[in-house]
């Protein structure tokens, strides 16, 4: 059955691949960029590039979201995916179902310093950033050969988490990157108590391998890597060959030294709500 490392582009979700990844595919929690591949992305291309159909459309692919995650489920063994999915439908398909999910992690980053790493990631101005985590259908998809594969529904930020914490088909823990940086053993520890309760696993959970898996993904050490061998995940600059620098700012990523005022009055605004309920309100 698969559990979903979801969240929201640019919140933390590949600092937990690579901690989860470190953590159950090593005996050691030791850290190198090949184990990602663990925890594969989904919906992504390499689902659907083998079929016939066109995809001249970039939502074609949803009808074989449910097809491939059976397919998947046939290993007949716990798969962890990464996703940036909103739980919705798109031309009537659903993205997945309780048959085929366990269960989520659901990570949480402040919209404040979301907008400053979506900036960077996909070469947008502050204020296009902003409109892109306003809109209601915003999606990300890949187009290979006029056809649009790999096609993920994200909805607005708050729209997007609003699916997963209140999502009933299966159990979703959700966590703040926040609590990730701050006490990431404690939340580290949380994630794995949560998949081994969720697996009825009785495997005792490995202090001294966790203890290894964070320090082997540090930021610091995740952008040392990066600088060494590059990382197959970061995007290249607009008309050119070079890649975008991934793991970039990580705790330098403080948005009240990082946006104008009247950006950070506005957002305070919009995202009132969501600030209170999350506790960013302080």
């Amino acid at each position: 059955m698969i559990i979903w490392i979801a969240s929201y582009p640019k919140s933390g979700n590949t600092w937990l691949r690579a901690l989860m990844s470190s953590y159950y595919y090593t005996n050691d929690g030791n850290f190198k960029f090949d184990l990602l591949e663990n925890i594969d992305s989904f919906p992504s291309e390499k689902y659907f590039k083998n079929y016939p159909d066109k995809f001249l459309n970039p939502e074609d692919t949803s009808k074989y979201w449910i097809a491939e995650q059976t397919k998947i489920n046939k290993k007949n063994k716990m798969t962890f995916l990464k996703t940036h999915m909103a739980i919705c439908k798109v031309s009537d398909n659903s993205f997945t179902n309780e048959q085929n999910s366990l269960a989520g992690i659901y990570i949480i980053r402040d919209p404040r310093n979301v907008i400053t790493s979506l900036s960077n990631h996909y070469q947008l101005s502050l204020d296009k950033a902003y409109e892109f985590m306003k809109n209601e259908k915003q999606a990300i998809y890949v187009k290979k050969n006029d056809r649009y594969l790999g096609f993920q529904l994200l909805w607005s930020w708050s729209t997007n988490i609003k699916s997963w914490i209140e999502n009933k088909r299966f159990p979703v823990l959700v966590i703040k990157y926040e609590d990730l940086m701050d006490q990431t053993f404690v939340t580290f520890k949380n994630v794995i108590d949560f998949i081994n309760n969720i697996t009825q696993n009785k495997v005792s959970f490995n202090k001294e391998r966790a203890k290894n898996s964070i320090k082997n993904t540090s930021f610091r050490n995740l952008q040392k890597l990066e600088k060494e061998h590059g990382f197959a995940e970061a995007l290249k600059e607009k008309g050119s060959e070079k890649k975008i620098k991934f793991f970039n700012l990580g705790q330098e990523n403080n948005y009240k030294k990082l946006l104008p005022a009247d950006l950070i009055n506005e957002m305070n605004k919009y995202y009132k709500k969501e600030l209170i309920q999350f506790n960013y309100e302080r």
